[in-house]
């Protein structure tokens, strides 16, 4: 699929309709994949990659480079066009300096996966039914997609592209996805066994905010987290509650906003289930408000947003729904 992808962006550029192109390219290591912006064929041709380990999303990306001149053509997965569709709702894209090519995913590698099965020196991925065939320095291996797939791969909500302006591949479907399986069971567990789980996953935190920079749902232009007003500015915690206030803070800027994409839980660099904590706010407003998808359509106020006096969710409907 990357010599299609490439030739169909080289024809935009060809012929006028978009002036750059924002998408994938290698780093040091095949694994190794940078967000970056194109700006010729033969910049395209020399460098951009699409392969399994191409996750990141593209999305936010475009709350800065929507707004220069000219229009640029974007690469989004399934995923990632819920994280658009809800940047344009609140009105930090601009769509039509944007060309949005669709393009079809069935899951991204973790490259940190394969590592923790033992491979190293890896130089290729290539995907053959139930198995990956990775190639390394050592010789090639072959491992089941369920051992190398990211772990938010594994319970996707859907493989359907809600925007785009072309499509290359399937366009897919939405998932009978498990998402909560993980959340009911933390909810099962006693207040003293939850606030041991997250405090040993929150103790890990070193403050680098990769959740919050890579989240399409976080784009203030200041954070209240770099206030240097606030005490907590850009540094690592010196106690074990600045560290849980900034993620419970976090996950409750993002409610209702958050489309799970995983993005957070991607990049943390001490593997902390990030996402889990959002996937919680979730869940809870689809038991309390009704289903609610953040980005799947352009325009509809989330239910933390929007209050009716008939069917709101009042604090004896929350005590006897037994959310915990």
């Amino acid at each position: 699929m990357q010599g299609e992808l490439i030739e169909r962006a080289a024809k935009l550029l060809e012929d006028g309709t978009i002036n750059r192109v924002l998408g994938w390219a290698a780093g040091d290591f095949v694994y190794d994949i940078t967000p970056t912006v194109f700006n010729s064929a033969e910049e395209l041709k020399k460098n951009f990659v699409y392969n399994d380990f191409c996750g990141a999303n593209l999305s936010k990306y475009l709350v800065e480079e929507s707004q220069k001149e000219g229009k640029i053509a974007v690469f989004l997965k399934p995923c990632d066009t819920y994280s658009f569709n809800q940047l344009l709702t609140e009105h930090r894209i601009k769509r039509e300096n944007v060309y949005i090519i669709g393009v079809e995913c069935n899951g991204k590698v973790s490259a940190e996966r394969l590592h923790s099965l033992g491979l190293f020196g890896i130089t290729g991925i290539k995907m053959e039914g139930d198995n990956f065939t990775v190639s390394t320095v050592y010789g090639d291996k072959t491992v089941a997609v369920s051992e190398a797939e990211d772990e938010r791969c594994k319970s996707c909500k859907s493989r359907k592209h809600v925007v785009y302006d072309e499509l290359i591949g399937a366009e897919g479907e939405m998932l009978d996805s498990d998402r909560f399986d993980m959340v009911e069971k933390i909810e099962a567990m006693s207040p003293e066994e939850r606030f041991a789980f997250w405090q040993g996953e929150f103790s890990r935190c070193i403050r680098c905010n990769a959740c919050r920079n890579v989240c399409p749902a976080c784009t203030c232009e200041t954070c209240v987290f770099d206030n240097p007003k606030s005490g907590v500015q850009n540094k690592g915690a010196v106690n074990d509650f600045e560290e849980k206030l900034f993620h419970i803070i976090r996950a409750y800027h993002v409610a209702g906003r958050c489309t799970d994409c995983g993005e957070c839980s991607r990049v943390c660099p001490e593997h902390i289930p990030l996402h889990l904590l959002n996937r919680k706010y979730i869940h809870d407003m689809d038991r309390l408000y009704g289903p609610y998808q953040a980005g799947e359509e352009v325009g509809t106020m989330h239910p933390v947003l929007a209050y009716t006096e008939k069917n709101d969710a009042e604090a004896s409907i929350v005590q006897e729904g037994g959310i915990r």
